[in-house]
């Protein structure tokens, strides 16, 4: 159709969410996981599991809706996934199992075995390229996630690069795990240099728990390579101030990042707080997220971390004209 101008929008929506530990119930002898075991502290029964993989499903299925209309989600980054096996049922026999997702995830040196992953719908997103980048720890740090990195084309037809972290957690002072962070920092900056070599305006995605604030040295640092933290005002519509609540204060260790090219894009990127993700603090007032376990008590909830979903607006005009 040489000499007609199409105007084609695509909604492409992203979430981000730390399931809190999605454990299935055998034990790795690899790993320390015995406390999500039928033997283990938890009592983390089939049953529980499934549960969880049921919820942590219907929590995906929720982030599709936007004012009057759904649309599942294009992009899920997944945080506290154990394994390979995890994922395919969440994908494949959970009430997710109808959407065909797709997904890629990471095998890191993690001690209790916790991973990440990016689930896709095929329709919106086709991977080229993935791995896995590792991050050598300093003297007295433990292991920790891998970063996974994975490039694909979307429906424009340009190539989108996301990178999704897990950074070590504050366990034993955030003063003293600082360089555990920035040494994530440091293997995410390069890696996004390496980008730009090789592209002047690449569409790229940051996402996942940075265990730091948005204000923080870590997210700062990142974005002095062209990234905008386009999550760093968001907001629920139902109480939720952040992403995690931690002694009555709400704050959002759970971020998305983008560079400037797919930033303009952007349309909104909301914390969803849907009603049933919540229950009443009743120590500090207000709500906090609906969890799986208070303390040590199995409450079938969701998870301590509330999802982010961004969402855009792609001009497929030029993919269509082709």
């Amino acid at each position: 159709m040489t000499g007609i101008s199409l105007f084609l929008v695509s909604l492409f929506t992203f979430v981000e969410l730390n399931c809190e530990n999605l454990f299935d119930c055998r034990h790795d002898s690899l790993k320390q996981d015995i406390e999500f075991t039928p033997e283990g502290d938890r009592r983390w029964t089939k049953n529980k599991y499934w549960n969880k993989l049921n919820n942590t499903a219907k929590n995906i299925i929720s982030c599709g809706i936007s004012d009057n209309d759904w649309h599942m989600p294009d992009l899920v980054a997944l945080c506290e996934v154990e394994n390979d096996s995890v994922m395919h049922d969440l994908t494949k026999r959970s009430p997710l199992r109808n959407a065909n997702y797709e997904y890629i995830m990471t095998n890191s040196p993690d001690e209790r075995g916790l991973d990440v992953a990016l689930m896709y719908f095929p329709g919106s997103f086709a991977p080229v390229r993935h791995y896995p980048l590792r991050i050598p720890p300093m003297k007295g740090m433990r292991p920790t996630r891998d970063i996974l990195y994975v490039s694909g084309r979307i429906i424009t037809g340009d190539t989108l690069h996301v990178f999704i972290i897990h950074a070590p957690s504050r366990y034993g002072g955030e003063k003293h795990t600082r360089p555990h962070r920035a040494l994530v920092a440091d293997k995410l900056c390069s890696a996004i240099d390496s980008i730009y070599q090789t592209c002047q305006e690449p569409r790229i995605i940051i996402a996942g728990d940075f265990n730091d604030y948005h204000d923080s040295q870590m997210v700062n640092k990142i974005c002095t390579k062209g990234i905008v933290n386009i999550s760093a005002s968001a907001k629920g519509g139902n109480g939720a101030k952040g992403t995690y609540k931690y002694k009555g204060a709400w704050n959002s260790i759970d971020h998305i990042l983008a560079s400037r090219k797919l930033a303009e894009t952007l349309l909104s990127c909301k914390i969803h707080d849907a009603d049933f993700l919540l229950e009443e603090d009743t120590r500090y007032g207000g709500v906090l997220p609906f969890r799986t376990y208070r303390a040590w008590k199995y409450r079938n909830g969701f998870s301590d971390h509330l999802p982010l979903v961004a969402r855009f607006k792609l001009d497929t005009s030029q993919a269509a004209a082709r």
